[in-house]
């Protein structure tokens, strides 16, 4: 597996729940998207996926985004529970199998 930080990767992601929070007027519940990006040309998308679905993610391959500058894979958790921590806590499972499935984590969004 890629050496990651995800010491770093876990900070961030609580600041970034911090400013938005600070920002915005949260819902308690939210779809959260996370998402990640092929480490290599090697790395294909759906043995990840199938990973991911075991864990209850909802997984989709986006290779049509003008405003992206390559294709990622979204790998969605219906209607969880909005709090720092328990981002974070879906995002480090998802994380480590992209990791060893060739992914990189490429940051996080939600969906009220």
């Amino acid at each position: 597996m890629v050496e990651h930080d995800f010491k770093s990767q876990k900070d961030d992601t609580f600041q970034a729940f911090a400013e938005l929070s600070a920002e915005t007027d949260l819902p308690g519940t939210a779809d959260l998207d996370f998402f990640f990006i092929q480490d290599s040309d090697e790395a294909d998308w759906v043995p990840l996926a199938r990973a991911l679905e075991q864990q209850d993610f909802l997984c989709d391959w986006v290779d049509d985004d003008e405003e992206a500058e390559m294709p990622y894979l979204i790998a969605t958790l219906s209607d969880q529970p909005l709090s720092a921590q328990s981002i974070w806590a879906a995002e480090e499972i998802a994380t480590k199998l992209a990791l060893e499935h060739g992914f990189l984590p490429d940051g996080w969004g939600l969906e009220a």
